[in-house]
């Protein structure tokens, strides 16, 4: 498979060239030159499969080129280690619950797929090291999903001060290959070191830099397998006639990678993005101006992104027209009050537990779902990575899983930066 730059602008790369330097010459992110369409007896059967079997089908479209099939299925074998299972909150509202991996967040399989794909392109070639930023959850899971893996190096951007204390336990108490750089800024601060390291000339010339954000196709791309998956556990039950998904956006990678599931050919009707407070999204589905501005903290962290990496994408996907995306999905945007009031609303009338990115979802589908629909939003990590501040409105305690009381036992090792790119840059070079 071919991939081209958003930018236009730099020459095309096969699929390793892609996933090894994250980011196009021209600072553009990589588009696949085809999106290929799975047969209709694929969508037709795929509750007759298993999550591995339908996800390895997804993963030969797009990677099969480059891919041997046995390293292929083998690496989604691994990646797929835990069910990602769908559950009904109330009539015709379902959420799909992403949460089940090692950090308890939907980020793991993209960092986990990303992982052994990386390890299959770079064996025996020297050290490769991974930049990411994270505003909470991309983190946990690219420090898990790389820790141990021989010849590759993490340095996890992180914002001071704004990411869940449980979150900030899950990267930064790891050691080994993993490194924590606290940033004295906010999550677009973070993003932007990245990208500018990826433009440094020096940088590049001393060291073999990546991406395993979202901007990374092999980040993002294998979460399309979460909504295959979803349509194979409705039909199971027979809810699969106009079917609507709502997905809490941030840098709107895991809303993307949905849409290249619709061009593959899943039959879903329509997406709705769900925002926080950091409405730029929303803001251009209602003026067609994309004006991004920096993003504002709030107690949903995650989303707190204020110039999302994959609006290109999206732009690009829809040929730059703003009547197909809207066509396709509309948005939501809900403040932290609102996001409050509807965890206490779901639990004490359904006694479902949201956390705060799954709640912008969930009231973004009641509001907006239609006589007839069927609708899942994506609950995107497990509440207790957010226990204070979910404790605090549903007042009650949240138990915290075996898995994250043992991040929350180790010693913090983080690195302390400003959001000067030349103190980032010499560090690296340090290293």
């Amino acid at each position: 498979m071919i991939y081209y730059s958003t930018n236009g602008r730099a020459p095309r790369a096969d699929l390793r060239k892609a996933v090894v330097k994250g980011l196009a010459e021209d600072r553009g992110l990589y588009m696949p030159e085809q999106i290929r369409q799975l047969p209709e007896s694929f969508f037709a059967t795929l509750s007759q499969r298993s999550f591995v079997e339908n996800s390895v089908k997804v993963a030969e479209a797009f990677f099969g080129e480059d891919v041997p099939q046995k390293d292929l299925s083998r690496i989604v074998e691994e990646t797929l280690s835990f069910d990602c299972p769908i559950r009904e909150v109330e009539p015709d509202v379902y959420a799909l619950e992403l949460f089940h991996g090692p950090t308890l967040a939907f980020k793991d399989v993209g960092a986990r797929f990303m992982a052994r794909l990386l390890q299959h392109f770079n064996d025996g070639e020297g050290d490769v090291n991974v930049l990411v930023a994270t505003s909470g959850d991309t983190g946990s899971a690219v420090a898990n999903g790389f820790l141990g893996v021989e010849g590759i190096k993490v340095f996890v951007l992180y914002p001071k001060g704004k990411v869940s204390p449980i979150q900030e336990c899950q990267f930064t108490t790891l050691g080994q290959n993993i490194t924590a750089l606290e940033i004295d800024g906010t999550f677009d601060d973070c993003q932007a070191l990245v990208k500018a390291a990826f433009m440094d000339a020096e940088l590049n010339e001393k060291m073999h830099l990546t991406s395993a954000n979202s901007i990374n196709v092999a980040r993002f791309l294998p979460q399309s397998f979460y909504y295959f998956w979803a349509y194979a556990q409705l039909q199971r039950i027979g809810k699969v006639k106009d079917v609507v998904c709502c997905v809490p956006s941030g840098n709107f990678g895991n809303i993307c990678s949905a849409l290249f599931g619709k061009r593959m050919g899943l039959p879903i009707k329509r997406f709705i993005a769900a925002n926080n407070a950091n409405s730029v999204f929303y803001e251009f589905l209602q003026t067609g101006d994309y004006k991004p501005r920096p993003s504002i903290q709030t107690i949903a962290n995650a989303m707190d992104v204020g110039d999302p990496s994959n609006f290109a994408r999206i732009w690009d996907l829809y040929g730059h027209n703003t009547e197909a995306i809207r066509a396709d999905i509309s948005g939501a945007t809900y403040t932290d009050v609102q996001i409050a009031e509807t965890i206490k609303e779901c639990f004490t009338k359904t006694g479902y537990l949201l956390d705060p990115h799954g709640a912008c979802g969930y009231r973004a589908l009641k509001e907006n779902l239609k006589p007839g629909e069927t609708g899942f939003f994506c609950e995107t990590a497990h509440p207790a990575k957010f226990k204070d501040t979910v404790e605090s409105i549903i007042e009650s305690p949240v138990s915290i899983p075996a898995r994250l009381a043992a991040f929350m036992k180790g010693k913090k090792q983080s690195v302390s930066l400003t959001t000067d790119f030349c103190d980032f840059k010499r560090y690296l070079l340090k290293q």
